[in-house]
């Protein structure tokens, strides 16, 4: 049976947590790029499977070697960041234009696996993890857990439509790299430091 008031304690604190993280940001930068929906798919099917596993695993989740995790999503971020930064600004320009011609399926899998490989170990993930252990109802935890998380990328993905209205592509690109740059370095500082 699902406890309302569990959902929505685990909606709260996941929201809360995920929203100023890099998946508003990896929704903001794919919804600039490509349809909203096809996205969403995507990154809703990620979120469902990250749930899923910290369900699962419980608590244990929590023992993972977190320099591990952090040195993995730092390289990632950083390489991410190359990759916008070295784009030819013209081809995005022109795929920002034309979005409808990708397939349903590849901008979906590239939201499944973008989000699939950076939320992995995620704050999130380990406190939805705990979440379940603490009140043993995988059911009402991961429900909460995946509407904040869906809820987060929606907002981001959105959010990437409007802004490519009033933002030229190019200035999102170069602050989105400078913003990954950021979250690759500190993902890093944490992964090195004592």
């Amino acid at each position: 049976m699902i406890s309302i008031s569990v959902v929505a304690v685990v909606f709260g604190v996941v929201f809360l947590a995920e929203l100023p993280d890099k998946t508003a940001l990896a929704g903001l930068l794919l919804g600039t790029r490509y349809r909203a929906s096809y996205v969403f798919a995507g990154v809703a099917a990620a979120f469902v499977l990250h749930v899923a596993l910290a369900v699962a695993a419980g608590s244990v989740l929590t023992l993972l070697p977190h320099r591990l995790l952090q040195a993995v999503v730092g390289v990632l971020f950083l390489g991410g960041a190359a990759v916008l930064l070295l784009k030819k600004d013209e081809a995005a320009e022109e795929q920002t234009r034309a979005p409808v011609d990708e397939s349903f399926w590849k901008v979906s899998a590239s939201g499944f696996m973008l989000i699939l490989v950076a939320e992995f170990g995620d704050l999130t993930q380990i406190m939805t993890a705990n979440l379940a252990a603490r009140y043993d109802d995988p059911l009402s935890v991961g429900l909460g857990a995946v509407l904040a998380l869906w809820s987060v990328a929606a907002i981001g993905i959105l959010g990437g439509r409007t802004l490519m209205r009033f933002v030229p592509l190019k200035l999102i690109t170069r602050v989105a790299a400078a913003l990954m740059l950021a979250l690759g370095a500190f993902s890093l500082y944490e992964a090195l430091a004592p």
